[in-house]
């Protein structure tokens, strides 16, 4: 008789990397993102012109 494998424990955040200063946008009602640079921030508001930064 085999004993069972032991289920994982799920990983549902990504690990902090400390001195980055992330930012956080609600592009619309549903969907938030974080970016780390100005310059995917921008990219982000062509795309997204309502978007809203939140953090």
């Amino acid at each position: 008789m085999t004993m069972p494998r032991r289920k994982r424990d799920l990983i549902l955040t990504r690990p902090v990397k400390e001195g980055l200063k992330l930012i956080k946008i609600r592009l619309d009602a549903r969907t938030v993102i974080t970016v780390v640079s100005k310059n995917a921030l921008e990219m982000w508001k062509v795309r997204y012109p309502n978007a809203v930064i939140i953090g």
